[in-house]
């Protein structure tokens, strides 16, 4: 059984950034894939960046490509989300997740994680 509890949402003007932090319980937080995803209002919930076990590989929506990072420091069992040049359109609330698929294949199916964190809401005003 996993925890996960993120941080460091807010509010920021475009152009801003924050940097969110998704800490994770138990000692075997490198086994897992962890994701970001985030969910507007009225829209479902969309893949945002996600990382391998060991953090050397990474993946990322086109939509923050360029703009957001995804670290994980696993001596920390955190996973973070670094996000520069937001827009408003990034306003969402924010869910880490982990999961342990076979091989990572980018980790955008929210069907490979097992486990959700409450999420964090970021509003970027314009």
């Amino acid at each position: 059984q996993v925890q996960l509890v993120e941080s460091g949402g807010g509010l920021v003007q475009a152009g801003g950034s924050l940097r969110l932090s998704c800490a994770a319980s138990g000692r075997t937080f490198s086994s897992y894939v962890m994701g970001w995803f985030r969910q507007a209002p009225g829209k479902e919930r969309e893949f945002v960046a996600a990382t391998s076990w060991s953090g050397g590989s990474t993946y990322y929506a086109d939509s923050v490509k360029g703009r957001f990072t995804i670290s994980r420091d696993n001596a920390k069992n955190t996973v973070y989300l670094q996000m520069n040049s937001l827009k408003p359109e990034d306003t969402a609330v924010y869910y880490c997740a982990a999961g342990s698929p076979s091989w990572f294949r980018g980790g955008s199916d929210e069907h490979e994680y097992d486990y959700w964190g409450q999420g964090t809401q970021v509003t970027v005003s314009s």
